[in-house]
């Protein structure tokens, strides 16, 4: 019969490679599978931003086919939120540092890419004089 190994789950924050990051065993107390968890959760935050609220769908598309791609990315969205969560549940403050950071470089990279693209939509219109208006 296999024995069990007592875990401890903290209860408040805490620092250090000792964590258990949504499995039990996993990073298993070693520096590089601590790394490994830390960027997992980075990227997996970084992802969320990038997926979209309301996924854009082409105008005239069969509304089933529709409602199914937004169905799906929406689980997808959902499923990496509740991993991330999960994750911050570990309370460990750098996987908690790793979730902050991967949403908020996300949602930089994706307002930025969002303000570029208006910039330039608003070059291209024709400016307005004065005399117009």
């Amino acid at each position: 019969m296999m024995r069990m190994k007592k875990m401890t789950m903290h209860m408040s924050l805490y620092w250090g490679k000792d964590a258990i990051v949504l499995f039990p065993g996993w990073p298993n107390e070693s520096v590089g599978m601590y790394i490994l968890a830390f960027c997992f959760v980075f990227f997996l935050a970084l992802v969320v931003e990038f997926l979209p609220n309301k996924p854009t769908i082409k105008q005239g598309t069969n509304h089933i086919k529709g409602g199914l791609i937004q169905a799906a990315i929406y689980f997808f969205r959902i499923s990496f939120l509740y991993l991330v969560m999960l994750a911050v549940m570990s309370f460990n403050i750098g996987i908690f540092i790793a979730a902050v950071a991967g949403h908020t470089l996300g949602f930089f990279l994706v307002k930025s890419h969002a303000i570029s693209a208006a910039n330039k939509e608003q070059k291209h219109e024709p400016a307005v004089s004065i005399d117009e208006i």
